[in-house]
C-alpha cells in the first residue's frame, strides 16, 4: 500500500505506550507540533458528566506549577509560536506552529502540561463559567440549535447524542465537579491514549531522543470508556425546532451508518455517494441551488467516527413554503442512486479530485498535521489514512449504489427541521428528545 503523504514518515512507540510520528519535510525552518488525545465527547458516557473533553481543551492552558499559565503564554509569545486546540466527538487536538529551532523548548512545556497539569478549584470554576458562556453563545447559532436536537433524537444511548459542548444541564453544574475533573484528566490524559505528530524542518533521530527525554517518565493509566451500544433504529424519527430569531429554514436528513472501516468499500463509498449526490457538481445541487434557486446551501457528508455515526444531508431553504419540496427532491435523489449506479466518469473525476485536493493541502507542516489528526485519532497511526485513500481509488459505481441501498433506508434516518418562531408565538413544547428531557 503506497503512503498518501509524499514525505518520509517515521513512527516510534515508547515503553509507556506514547506513539510519536515524525514527518521531515521542506519547510524553511518551520515545524508543527500536534498532540492528539484520543478522547472526545464520545468518551463522556456517565450520567450528568458531559462537556469535560471540551472543558480540558480550555483547562490545559491553565499551566503547571513549573510553567504557570502566564509563563507558558509568555514563552509561546516570545518564540513567535501559534498555539491553539480543538475538540471533536472522538479526539482533542493541541497544536503549535513554530520555528523548528524551538522544538526542545516547546516539547519541554508541552510535555510538562500533559503530565503535570495543575489548577486550583477557583480557576476550575472560572473556566467552567467560561465554557457555559461558550455554550450559550453557540445556542444562538441556528445550525447548532438544530444539530443539538437532531443528534439527541438520532441517538438514544450513545454519547454521540450530545454535541461536543455537552448537555446544558451538565455544563450548568460543572463548577461543582472539581474532583471529577481531576479524575477525568487522570483517566484519559495518558501516554497510551496520545499521539504526538511533529512535522517540518526536523530530524527524526533528534526528535525521538527528545521525546524519550521529556515523555519517557509519563505514567500509563488509561481507562477505556464503557460506552453503551446504540440500539438498532427501526423507524424514521423527526424533530422540529422553533428558533428565536430570524433565519432561513434549515433541513438536515441524517442516516445511521455502521462503524467506519477504511478497508470496507461500501462504507467508504457512502462518503463518495454524499458528494456525487449532493455536492457542487451534482444534479441536485444544480437543480435546487442554481436553476430553481430554492436552496441557498446544499451539502452532505459521511462521518468518520470511531463508533457508528451519521451520513448527513444539509439544506438551507430560501422559502419556508418550499421545505417539503426540498425534502422531496432529496428523497428523489436518494431513490435514483439506490436504483442505479452513478456515472463512472463522474466517480473517476471525484476520486482524482479527492486525492489531488488532499495532496495540494500539504503545503506546510501545520497543514499536514491538520489533515492527518482525525485519522490519528481513529487508528492511532497513519496506516488508516493510507488505507482510506487506497479504498477511495478502488471504489466502483456498484459500491456507491450498494452504499445507497444498504444505508439510506427511511427507517434508519432522522429528519431535523428548523425555522423562525412567528413573532408573538409562545415557545413550543420540547421536541422528541429535548435538551432537558431524561435520558
Amino acid at each position: 500500500m503506497t503512503p498518501i503523504i509524499p514525505f518520509p514518515t517515521e513512527t516510534r512507540t515508547l515503553p509507556n505506550g506514547l506513539t510519536a510520528i515524525v514527518v521531515p519535510m521542506p519547510s524553511e525552518g518551520l515545524a508543527a507540533y500536534w498532540t492528539v488525545v484520543r478522547t472526545g465527547s464520545r468518551d463522556e458516557y456517565e450520567q450528568g458528566r458531559t462537556g469535560f473533553a471540551h472543558f480540558f481543551e480550555h483547562m490545559m492552558f491553565r499551566g503547571t506549577e513549573r510553567f504557570p499559565s502566564d509563563v507558558y503564554n509568555r514563552i509561546v509569545t516570545t518564540i513567535g509560536a501559534d498555539a491553539n486546540a480543538y475538540t471533536t466527538d472522538d479526539h482533542t487536538a493541541y497544536h503549535l506552529a513554530m520555528a523548528a529551532d524551538d522544538l526542545e523548548q516547546v516539547m519541554e512545556i508541552e510535555s510538562d502540561r500533559f503530565q503535570n497539569l495543575s489548577y486550583a478549584e477557583s480557576a476550575f470554576q472560572t473556566e467552567a463559567g467560561a465554557v457555559y458562556g461558550e455554550y450559550r453563545k453557540s445556542r444562538t447559532d441556528p445550525d447548532f440549535a438544530l444539530y443539538e436536537e437532531l443528534v439527541g433524537t438520532a441517538f438514544e444511548r450513545h454519547p454521540y447524542g450530545h454535541t461536543t459542548l455537552g448537555y446544558e444541564r451538565d455544563i450548568a453544574i460543572m463548577p461543582t465537579l472539581f474532583d471529577y475533573s481531576r479524575e477525568f484528566f487522570k483517566r484519559y490524559y495518558r501516554p497510551e491514549n496520545t499521539v504526538l505528530f511533529i512535522a517540518g524542518d526536523v530530524k527524526p533521530a533528534t526528535v525521538f531522543a527528545l521525546v524519550e527525554k521529556y515523555y519517557g517518565s509519563w505514567q500509563r493509566g488509561y481507562v477505556p470508556p464503557r460506552i453503551p451500544a446504540e440500539p438498532e433504529q427501526t423507524a424514521e424519527r423527526r424533530v422540529s425546532v422553533s428558533y428565536d430569531g430570524q433565519t432561513l429554514p434549515i433541513v438536515i436528513v441524517a442516516y445511521k451508518l455502521p462503524v467506519y472501516d477504511a478497508a470496507d468499500h461500501t462504507r467508504v463509498a457512502a462518503d463518495l455517494f454524499a458528494d456525487l449526490a449532493f455536492g457542487e457538481t451534482s444534479e441536485a445541487y444544480r437543480r435546487l441551488v442554481l436553476d430553481e434557486q430554492v436552496v441557498e446551501d446544499l451539502d452532505a457528508g459521511a462521518a468518520y467516527n470511531r463508533d457508528p455515526g451519521l451520513l448527513e444531508i444539509y439544506a438551507r431553504v430560501k422559502d419556508p413554503a418550499k421545505v417539503d419540496y426540498v425534502l422531496g427532491a432529496i428523497d428523489e435523489t436518494i431513490a435514483k442512486f439506490r436504483a442505479e449506479p452513478p456515472d463512472a466518469a463522474r466517480l473517476a473525476d471525484l476520486q482524482r479530485r479527492l486525492r489531488y485536493g488532499f495532496l495540494m493541502g500539504l503545503q506546510t507542516p501545520d497543514a499536514v498535521a491538520s489533515r492527518v489528526a482525525q485519522f490519528l485519532a481513529l487508528s492511532g497511526d497513519l496506516k488508516g489514512l493510507d488505507r482510506l485513500y487506497a479504498t477511495y481509488a478502488a471504489v466502483t459505481p456498484a459500491d456507491v449504489q450498494a452504499a445507497a441501498e444498504r444505508y439510506l433506508n427511511a427507517e434508519r434516518r432522522t429528519v431535523g427541521m428548523l425555522g423562525s418562531r412567528p413573532r408573538g408565538a409562545r415557545p413550543a413544547s420540547p421536541p422528541h428528545r429535548s435538551l432537558f428531557s431524561a435520558r
